[in-house]
Parts: structure tokens; C-alpha cells; sequence
């Protein structure tokens, strides 16, 4: 019988290589532990998002961001650093209260994390001057992080700023 297997042996991913008679002979590969580092950063950009906009805890933002994080395309107008992060993700919770993220698409190479989303919520408090409507809110778009030891350093972002926008009524329809 022929089996392969992975095992994590202090630290170091190992890759098992199929030997006959079922012997299983152990190796380091440096390709399982680039995966294992690809996939435990998509896990931390699906967690960070979860937390902080599905669930709304402002305290994702101090477990899943550097406290050098940078964000180049901050949303709303917050500040390009954690605090700005924290403000979206409450204003976004406070007038969209149900507000969460779907996620369609995480890739993963290096030390960056894609993701493609889409997001919703029930229109419940003022926004931009534009009081509750009751309706539900989408807001589709695109997010780039950078992760450095095990957390967010930098984002990069484009959201669909004007879809969202048209829904609220701030921008009419063409």
C-alpha cells in the first residue's frame, strides 16, 4: 500500500514521500510551509473581516492590525491608520446593523491576501445626511492587504463608492 501524509514536527511542516511496503519516509519541504503560510494569512484577512464588519467587535482591530498598519485607500474619509479602521467598521455597524460581508474570492501569494466581497446591510441610522430608509445596502468591491509576522501591515482598497451611493439616494440614478 502507497500513502502520503503531512505533519507539522516542531514548527516545520514535514512532507511525507509514499515508499513501498507502506514505509513512510519524512522530508522538509519549503513548499508545504510557503502553503501553510499563504493559508494562515487568508485566515487572518477572513477573520480580521468577519470580526470587525460581520460582527462588528471594534477589538479586531487591535488583535488583526500592526500598530504600524497603513491603509492607502481609507473608506468614508476615517484616517489611513487602526483608528481609522475601527471608526469605519463602527459607523458602517451603527447605521447598518446587520451589516456583513460576503466573500467570493481570497487569494493568496506571498505576504498578500486578495479578497473580493461583497457587503450588506439594513439601512437603519443616518448617513450622509441621508436619513434611514430601511432598505437593504450592498456595497461590492475589492481589498488587497499586506500581512508582516502574523498581522495586517498595509491595505489597499477600491470599493464601489458610487453604487453605494445611488442606493442612498446622494447620487441619482442615470
Amino acid at each position: 500500500m502507497v500513502t502520503t501524509a503531512a505533519w507539522i514536527h516542531e514548527g516545520q511542516p514535514l512532507r511525507a514521500t509514499p515508499q513501498l511496503f507502506g514505509v513512510v519516509n519524512v522530508r522538509l519541504s519549503s513548499d508545504t510551509a510557503v502553503m501553510t503560510t499563504i493559508e494562515e494569512n487568508k485566515d487572518l484577512v477572513r477573520d480580521f473581516i468577519s470580526s470587525l464588519f460581520s460582527l462588528g467587535d471594534p477589538l479586531a482591530v487591535d488583535t488583526y492590525l500592526s500598530d504600524s498598519f497603513v491603509n492607502h485607500d481609507p473608506p468614508f474619509g476615517v484616517s489611513p491608520d487602526r483608528e481609522g479602521m475601527r471608526s469605519a467598521g463602527a459607523m458602517l455597524r451603527k447605521v447598518f446593523p446587520d451589516w456583513h460581508s460576503d466573500l467570493h474570492l481570497l487569494v493568496g501569494e506571498n505576504d498578500i491576501v486578495t479578497e473580493l466581497f461583497t457587503a450588506s446591510g439594513t439601512h437603519r441610522g443616518e448617513i450622509m445626511g441621508v436619513a434611514p430608509t430601511g432598505h437593504t445596502v450592498t456595497l461590492q468591491g475589492i481589498n488587497i492587504f499586506r500581512i508582516q509576522d502574523g498581522r495586517i501591515v498595509e491595505r489597499w482598497g477600491r470599493l464601489d463608492d458610487l453604487g453605494f451611493l445611488r442606493q442612498l439616494g446622494v447620487v441619482p440614478q442615470p
